[in-house]
């Protein structure tokens, strides 16, 4: 069995590190190399950098931020925000980054996903998805549970999640597997930074449609909502901001609760 991974995300503006909640009322969270080297210290299994305002504002990533960050961890490092073009993955890569995670530009430009693919390897390829729930007339669909799948879906939204689309979240998951990309990075829009648990109904589905491992994003308040999401969403990994930043949880500990609970981790 695969280990599953605990995965700390350091959302970037303006260099800084931040975190809101449902995508506004960021707050700061601290140096991005500063909090990098800290969760390299606590043994992360991988750290997720995202320049959160790059393709809303049309500006390329910071790169010089990701080699001063990529110096500093000896884990798995992921980059993404502002990625446009082959070059621009090349770039990063460059950087010192292992992988590249495509939003915007993967929904615009779905080749970017294949050339990126054939060019540097699959699993070096992260398509982000920013999915909301979407109400249907007369029912209030908001909540973060469960209901019958007809009742249900899940539209993706762009440029760091400030425009909504009407592309159905569950058909670009698997779209964007078959496009080649070798991870997918899912974030409910509706539970970021609430701290009330992912938003399970939606990674159990993505999970049993792609075959790509689906890393986990939005909500992550306790060990028991990363357990729901491993097992109940069936995710790979789950990937937290704020319960690490504000070290509400060290990296270890959330390890150490998940083993007991029986699921394999690397400690």
């Amino acid at each position: 069995m695969l280990a599953k991974r605990v995965i700390p995300c350091l959302d970037v503006n303006e260099g800084r590190v931040v975190k809101g909640v449902k995508y506004v009322d960021h707050v700061d969270a601290g140096d991005p190399v500063e909090q990098a080297k800290e969760y390299d210290r606590q043994m992360a299994d991988e750290l997720v950098f995202l320049d959160i305002t790059a393709s809303r504002d049309k500006r390329d990533i910071v790169l010089d931020m990701v080699r001063r960050v990529a110096e500093q961890v000896f884990i798995p490092f992921t980059v993404g925000g502002g990625v446009r073009t082959v070059q621009d993955i090349r770039e990063i890569l460059k950087a010192g980054a292992d992988k590249t995670s495509i939003m915007t530009a993967a929904l615009q430009n779905p080749s970017l996903i294949t050339e990126g693919a054939e060019r540097f390897g699959s699993q070096c390829i992260v398509v982000a998805i920013d999915a909301k729930r979407v109400p249907r007339a007369g029912r209030d669909d908001s909540y973060l549970g469960y209901a019958p799948e007809e009742e249900i879906e899940w539209k993706v939204w762009t440029h760091g999640g400030s425009q909504p689309t009407e592309v159905d979240a569950l058909w670009w998951a698997e779209e964007a597997e078959r496009l080649g990309a070798g991870e997918l990075l899912v974030t409910s829009m509706d539970a970021d930074g609430t701290k009330a648990g992912y938003d399970i109904e939606l990674l159990r589905r993505i999970s049993e449609r792609v075959g790509i491992p689906v890393v986990a994003s939005g909500g992550a308040g306790t060990v028991e909502h990363m357990y729901e999401a491993l097992t109940v969403g069936k995710a790979d990994a789950v990937l937290a901001a704020s319960i690490f930043h504000f070290r509400e949880y060290t990296v270890r500990r959330i390890k150490e609760e998940l083993a007991a609970k029986g699921v394999a981790v690397r400690l």
